[in-house]
């Protein structure tokens, strides 16, 4: 078996592949392990696909190219060149070259300690500071705030991983900068190295400013699959109990005015905000109980267990 699996998703690259894979094996050299690397072709029309092929055809024992139909983005490359890797350790890497393979024997001696994530941190990052760094430090921070998962750079690509620490849960959308929550989430030791960082050679940067409300949009699922997809109903049923609560506050108000300085309920305002807010929050509760027997559907459907398991110790059954 695979000792080791270096996924690469590409798109656009054709200039810095073949410099990768000479830079990918020097990197190597050292490391007493049978590695492949799994490039990810994610719809590229430069021609790098014809790199890809040639790098295969002269590396038949350490090359795979998976190749998509048409471009998907960098998580979906991700999840599919997880998905045809066959090591026990996986290692991201951009195809840019701004990553440095050179580092990857430092993140799987930091694996050996007893992690089951390395995540790299460029803490010398050389892109540009105004539209990329700045937003991404924010981004970074607001994550771990969030999250209780506290990295310095989820946006770096560069990051070791024992198998069963990307079991568990499946990447959608741009979620990847996110695996080291879900790795967190199911119970995965998580620790973070400072590694080199270089300039762009070849080749335009694919991301820009916008990617950072991406992020925070994407924050919001995270945070929900997270702390509620197993209890949907504390989100939405306790929603609906504060719409209520305030509802029944107004209506209270409208009561004693009523009573005490004969002010007529209908005319204030304050009458259908209460109703408005008394209907929200039963609907609320009920999209709870809906919530609720989806997520039961879901887990019972697949016979998905709600724990993870590190180790059996002991007798066997």
């Amino acid at each position: 078996m695979t000792d080791l699996s270096l996924v690469v998703p590409v798109y656009n690259e054709k200039d810095n592949l073949p410099l990768l894979m000479d830079a990918i094996f020097a990197a190597m050299q050292p490391v007493n392990k049978r590695w492949e690397v799994v490039f990810v072709d994610d719809g590229s029309r430069d021609g790098s696909l014809d790199v890809l092929e040639e790098l295969a055809r002269k590396n038949p024992e350490h090359v795979r190219v998976v190749v998509f139909r048409r471009n998907f983005g960098q998580t979906a490359a991700i999840a599919a060149g997880i998905d045809h890797s066959e090591g026990r350790i996986i290692v991201l890497l951009d195809a840019d070259l701004q990553n440095d393979p050179a580092d990857i024997p430092m993140l799987l001696a930091k694996l050996d300690e007893g992690y089951d994530l390395v995540s790299g941190w460029r803490k010398d990052r050389k892109d540009n500071r105004l539209t990329r760094t700045i937003p991404s430090n924010l981004a970074n921070g607001l994550i771990s705030w969030v999250t209780g998962v506290h990295l310095h750079d989820y946006g770096c690509t560069l990051k070791a991983y024992r198998r069963e620490a990307l079991e568990g849960f499946r990447l959608y959308g741009e979620m990847h900068r996110f695996i080291p929550v879900f790795a967190h989430s199911v119970g995965a030791k998580i620790t973070e190295l400072p590694v080199r960082h270089h300039p762009r050679k070849f080749g335009e940067a694919k991301y820009g400013l916008e990617r950072t409300v991406k992020v925070v949009l994407d924050l919001f699922t995270v945070k929900f699959l997270l702390d509620y997809s197993h209890k949907p109903m504390r989100l939405f049923g306790g929603t609906g109990i504060s719409l209520m609560f305030v509802s029944a506050l107004l209506l209270a108000y409208l009561f004693i005015r009523k009573v005490f300085f004969l002010i007529d309920v209908l005319t204030s305002p304050f009458f259908q905000i209460s109703v408005m807010l008394l209907i929200l929050g039963s609907q609320s509760i009920l999209m709870g109980l809906i919530a609720e027997l989806l997520a039961r559907t879901y887990h019972e459907s697949q016979s998905k267990p709600t724990y993870t398991i590190r180790a059996v110790l002991g007798k066997k059954r």
